[in-house]
């Protein structure tokens, strides 16, 4: 064991070296105004992505849109919020900022040639062809797939209801979590992962659970990523695995290996289905049924030899969409506990649905107060609210909002040089008062109904940024999406006639307590119960719920 520790220790000192090497610390970033330094080796990370919620709010109040932060051993990075600057790095020039390279080659290494592991040409006619596959045609196509699983989540939960008609405490942050998995197997990869079963569910979605969790264990090592792999052979990487005092590693290694065989166990799956032909009348059938996976292989078949996606890039896409899960279960969990806190908002949104029970999927989409309870809550409280981008070459970011320059003057612009990483604050943007009012850091899903009067449209606000944070790259940029997904769960949590469930506040202990949920802005937003009701690190959302009552509507 000593032999190893020694062997790891050279190797990383040899990886830090290359690392330094090949990417030199920016330093015209000077004239940028910022925090100072805390640590030697994390620089201010430790305060930004670990429980970052009020110190990423702090820096925006204190230093404004454009902030100077210092990364692993010193590296001058950008917080950026104004939102002329980041129309430029997301649109006007994307093609200068850059996804990072230990972002796509992590994603490469656990998920393969998919979306989010690919740049350039590659990742161009990945979503020429992905883009038509979230089409309103094909959304409508699979809704019959996953009706049947969201009356299955309300069932799951009033099993557990008293049958006088109390209340009782339901965990909502794994039900999120299943239901999420459920509708990504079924609607999209048309496979059952039975994850509404827990003692039945799958390999595939208790694998793609862990991975987060997992990689957020092996933070540290994300920086040499691609030094080791653009310097050393797969035997040699599988060593330093096997050598280092990082057991995540190893436990990451495996999980991409599961992934992978279920993914293509998937593949094939669905390659047999397209073969042997989908029933397009669901009524009283029961075997295979259209999905998205099936809708992609059919137009890349159909697609000329150029631009056609090869087995590994499809293959890719499949635990592509799967991860995309965790932000999906992340925001249902906080649409449950707002509307627990938010009584009269939960009221006026049964009462919508209630008028609108039919629910085909055009209607789904276009509920109006249903669209702005989940816009609102993706805004204030974005699952994802930081993601990195580095430039490619030297450039001038214009602002919208001056700020003050470590001189004491105010500036306009700011210079990026080549190899800045420049991370881009999904939560500051969200919260901006110039865009959203001096109410910006309140629950207000009012706004976008006005925004949708005044502009006719949908979405309102400013949409050159998504609350996903994946625009403009992602899993998938056809607006409805993920607010289709969202929109089924609640009206079918929600829907039903009499199988409405009334979310309350936050539980009780015992003693007559309230347990206080609280939100760690740790790469995601999670939710933990703080002590003493529980231990402040495993995620949960405790809820009393019980079954509607006519008070319940307006």
């Amino acid at each position: 064991m000593p032999l190893m520790v020694w062997l790891s220790t050279i190797l990383g000192a040899f990886a830090l070296w290359r690392l330094l090497a090949r990417h030199p610390v920016p330093n015209g970033l000077t004239r940028v105004a910022g925090p100072t330094r805390e640590r030697w080796l994390t620089g201010n990370f430790h305060r930004l992505f670990k429980d970052g919620l009020e110190y990423n709010l702090g820096l925006i109040r204190q230093y404004g849109g454009v902030i100077k932060v210092h990364g692993p051993l010193g590296a001058q990075q950008l917080l950026v919020s104004d939102p002329r600057a980041l129309h430029h790095i997301v649109v006007k020039d994307q093609d200068i900022y850059h996804e990072t390279d230990m972002f796509l080659m992590a994603n490469k290494l656990i998920f393969g040639e998919g979306l989010i592991a690919t740049v350039g040409e590659q990742h161009r006619k990945q979503r020429k062809m992905l883009n038509p596959v979230f089409s309103l045609a094909n959304m409508r196509s699979v809704l019959p797939t996953i009706v049947p699983i969201a009356d299955k989540l309300l069932e799951r939960i009033r099993e557990g209801l008293p049958k006088g008609g109390g209340s009782a405490e339901v965990d909502m942050f794994p039900w999120a979590g299943r239901i999420t998995m459920d509708f990504l197997g079924g609607g999209v990869l048309g496979i059952s992962l039975d994850a509404l079963d827990p003692e039945k569910t799958k390999e595939h979605a208790t694998t793609i659970r862990k991975v987060s969790r997992t990689a957020l264990r092996a933070l540290v090592v994300r920086p040499f990523i691609p030094m080791l792999v653009r310097n050393f052979s797969l035997y040699w990487r599988n060593k330093m695995v096997d050598w280092a005092p990082v057991s995540a590693l190893r436990e990451l290694r495996e999980l991409s290996r599961i992934l992978d065989r279920c993914a293509r166990n998937v593949f094939h799956e669905n390659k047999d289905t397209l073969e042997n032909g989908i029933a397009e009348d669901y009524d009283d059938y029961e075997g295979p049924r259209r999905n998205l996976m099936t809708i992609l292989l059919e137009a890349n078949q159909s697609t000329s030899e150029k631009d056609r996606l090869t087995e590994d890039e499809l293959i890719g896409q499949i635990n592509t969409l799967l991860i995309g899960g965790d932000t999906v279960t992340t925001a249902v969990a906080r649409v449950f506990w707002i509307l627990a806190r938010e009584q009269d908002a939960q009221a006026r949104l049964r009462s919508e649905i209630w008028k609108k029970v039919s629910l085909p999927y055009d209607t789904l989409v276009s509920l109006p107060y249903l669209d702005a309870v989940v816009r609102e809550t993706l805004r204030l409280y974005p699952p994802t609210s930081l993601i990195n981008r580095v430039a490619t070459k030297d450039a001038i970011l214009p602002l919208q909002d001056p700020i003050r320059a470590t001189t004491g003057e105010e500036t306009q612009a700011v210079h990026v040089p080549a190899g800045t990483n420049v991370i881009i604050s999904i939560l500051g943007a969200n919260r901006n008062p110039r865009i959203w009012g001096d109410d910006a850091g309140e629950w207000r899903p009012g706004r976008w109904l006005t925004a949708r009067r005044q502009r006719g449209s949908r979405r309102g606000g400013h949409a050159w940024i998504s609350e996903w944070g994946e625009v403009p790259r992602g899993v998938c940029d056809h607006d409805d999406f993920p607010w289709w997904k969202q929109g089924v769960h609640w009206v079918q949590v929600r829907g039903n006639g009499a199988q409405y469930v009334r979310l309350a506040c936050q539980s009780v202990n015992e003693e007559g307590a309230r347990k206080e949920i609280y939100w760690r802005m740790d790469g995601l937003q999670v939710p933990v119960v703080l002590p003493p009701h529980g231990d402040g690190k495993t995620t949960g959302v405790p809820l009393d719920i019980r079954a509607v009552k006519e008070c319940d509507f307006l």
